[in-house]
């Protein structure tokens, strides 16, 4: 081949590599789109709208080859379809944060003169913004490499490439377009990777780049700003350490979803196992719908099993109600989630071979019209079914992160009621992450006691166990501990109190988290609360409460809260199913209870029992009812309501109502209360 005829071939390519695409800029405004009158959040309605849809018209000419598609988007919830004179081209990246989405142009799409590009909409109610759309004349592998960053992530303890997620957010704090190179332990997205090994090599356009370094909620937090010019290779290492020490806690997500398996999100079986071992959860269950799945091959696979124990199980998803149960034994045959009656669901479920724990899920969310928690199915004051419920499982997700609720406490405030009927339910945390970036996995845990010396070989019998004697932790953020007498913790019978109790409570958190607010509860009704002053300090309260011990047997309960996360590295997701256009992000520790022997007889009696015996012996003496009363909390006295209304007679009625004035406070919050959970 002639010399001149070989250039010509060759000297393109060349040039193609060493030299940057050129970025065209199409739009350079950021345009507010959604529905008049109508705005998903408060926020919003103070936003100027640009209309429903975008409609952004250029001129251009036809492209031979693939192009790509840079634009900036920020809260995109729902599906907005993208088109390219008329033809669709892809959709915004699902994300509710500030990102930098790529797109394919295919080949042919442009066209010579005028072209319109189109935004549009989806049925449901979603304020996004949008805007600065570019253009380059090269593919998106090819586009997102002409500038490189090679880091590498060691903690000081082992000085080893430790399993982590980088964040990468341009100047103006948006998630960068980003090509990572692929490997079996690296997971991409938009301005995030994760990476198994603790290294990664990325592409992306030239600029100035800030580099995060997480690995979850024990973790701290390392940073780098760099600038990288055209053809530039930088390499960027950074250092993360543990902070909030937990000797003898399982880092645990107990549901835990794949798009491979249960078909929605968007992170593969591999995927998921690196973003595990990313954020620190050495105890993952496995609940994709309706189906038995095993993270045990795809661990080992992307090189992360050293890290973690995985856990078979199965997200029980019916028109009622979903159910995570794990473990289970491989083979077995799936619970037929077409069994619709509680009962025999929650029977069918306990037959499956293996099975120790099951969990009822977002106990609020709405799925097929159907809300296991609404007013018409359970009372939140007496905690009873009031149709198709049935209360035979082991614990209840109380946070949820990626389908939290506008009023945090309403799940709470459902198991506080459990609880006082009787039922011994374990509290739960739970990440529900079908995503690799979109709701972070395991930002909602569950610290569960159980030795962790070697991540790989957690002993899931014992673990399991644990969990069901509620000897637990509910994490978001925070990690909240609490003991009674010294020597008392989660799940244990506090007996021999002496003349008063005094309750240790310690809240933890890394140093980029803030915790303002503890919380004490006994049966559910707030007894004491301390302000915490903000801090950047690894422990960031220890409380401790010296009260009377109870006449009679209650539970406590600690709740800490702090200002949710804003920053695109933990950034605390928007709810799911919002119940209000005002939301308040937080971020949260709970712990389960301590059950306080106050009556000295070495067993816990719940409320409800409590309750029963004070209105068989006065079922139509109202006036001794509510004497007898006066020796017991709210708790009691809510329960009391509900068998004296189930009895026959009515809380409302003018006489009863009447007597009630006279009665103690706490008598008639709790007779209150239950009548307004009256239809």
């Amino acid at each position: 081949m002639r010399l001149a005829t070989l250039l010509c071939i060759v000297l393109p390519a060349l040039l193609a590599n060493l030299c940057p695409a050129a970025l065209r800029t199409i739009e350079p405004r950021r345009f507010h789109l959604g529905a008049a009158g109508n705005p998903e959040y408060d926020i919003f309605a103070s936003q100027p709208l640009d209309g429903q849809r975008l409609d952004v018209k250029f001129k251009g000419q036809p492209n031979a080859s693939e192009a790509t598609l840079f634009l900036w988007q920020d809260d995109v919830k729902q599906d907005w379809n993208v088109e390219l004179n008329g033809r669709k081209i892809g959709k915004l990246f699902t994300m509710e944060a500030s990102l930098i989405h790529t797109l394919r142009v295919p080949s042919g799409t442009l066209r010579d003169g005028e072209n319109v590009l189109s935004i549009l909409p989806p049925k449901e109610v979603d304020d996004i913004f949008v805007g600065e759309i570019r253009i380059a004349d090269t593919p998106v592998r090819q586009s997102l490499t002409q500038a490189h960053l090679d880091v590498q992530v060691t903690s000081p303890e082992q000085k080893v490439g430790l399993p982590c997620r980088l964040t990468i957010v341009d100047q103006q704090g948006a998630l960068v377009a980003l090509q990572a190179t692929p490997s079996p332990n690296i997971a991409a997205r938009p301005g995030v990777v994760y990476t198994g090994n603790g290294r990664a090599s990325i592409g992306l356009l030239p600029g100035t780049y800030t580099i995060y370094a997480t690995r979850g909620f024990e973790f701290g937090l390392a940073s780098n700003t760099v600038s990288i010019g055209p053809n530039e290779t930088k390499a960027v290492q950074l250092s993360l350490s543990r902070e909030v020490q937990t000797p003898g806690l399982v880092a645990c997500d107990t549901h835990v979803h794949t798009f491979s398996l249960s078909r929605h999100g968007d992170a593969t079986l591999q995927e998921r196992a690196v973003t595990l071992a990313g954020e620190g959860i050495e105890l993952p269950i496995a609940t994709d719908h309706n189906i038995f799945s095993d993270l045990s091959a795809p661990s080992i696979e992307t090189g992360v099993r050293a890290w973690l124990t995985p856990v078979t199980g199965d997200e029980v998803t019916t028109k009622t109600a979903h159910f995570n149960v794990f473990p289970i034994r491989l083979g077995s045959k799936v619970p037929d989630e077409k069994t619709e009656p509680w009962p025999a669901l929650l029977k069918a479920i306990r037959s499956t071979p293996g099975v120790e724990v099951v969990v009822l899920n977002h106990p609020l969310n709405i799925h097929n019209g159907f809300q296991p928690f609404a007013p018409t199915n359970f009372n939140r004051v007496t905690g009873d079914s009031l149709r198709v419920l049935d209360f035979d499982f082991d614990a209840m997700e109380l946070v949820n992160s990626s389908a939290l609720q506008t009023e945090f406490m309403g799940v709470f405030e459902g198991w506080f009621a459990l609880l006082n009927a009787g039922h011994k339910i374990t509290g739960v945390g739970s990440s529900d992450g079908h995503d690799v970036s979109r709701y972070i996995i395991g930002q909602g845990r569950t610290y569960i006691t159980c030795p962790d010396n070697r991540p790989d070989r957690i002993d899931i019998a014992q673990a399991c166990k644990n969990l069901k004697a509620g000897r637990a932790l509910i994490s978001m953020g925070l990690l909240t501990d609490i003991t009674v007498n010294g020597r008392y913790h989660v799940g244990d019978l506090a007996t021999h109190l002496g003349d008063q109790l005094e309750v240790s409570v310690v809240v933890q958190g890394p140093s980029w988290i803030s915790a303002d607010k503890v919380e004490l509860f006994a049966n559910g009704h707030k007894v004491r609360e301390e302000k915490i002053k903000p801090s950047s300090s690894v422990e960031k309260a220890r409380v401790i409460w010296k009260i009377p011990p109870p006449r009679h047997d209650q539970y406590l309960v600690a709740i800490a809260t702090g200002p949710g996360v804003s920053a695109p590295y933990w950034a605390i997701p928007r709810p799911y199913q919002p119940a209000a256009k005002i939301w308040k992000p937080l971020v949260i520790g709970a712990t389960n209870p301590i059950w306080i022997d106050g009556d000295g007889d070495k067993k816990f009696t719940p409320a409800r029992a409590y309750a029963a015996s004070v209105v068989d012996r006065t079922l139509e003496k109202p006036e001794q009812l509510l004497r007898d009363l006066e020796a017991y909390d709210e708790a009691v006295a809510a329960q009391a309501a509900g068998l004296w209304q189930k009895a026959g007679k009515d809380v409302r009625e003018a006489h009863f109502q009447n007597l009630l004035k006279n009665a103690p406070q706490r008598v008639r919050v709790g007779f209150s209360a239950f009548a307004q959970s009256l239809p």
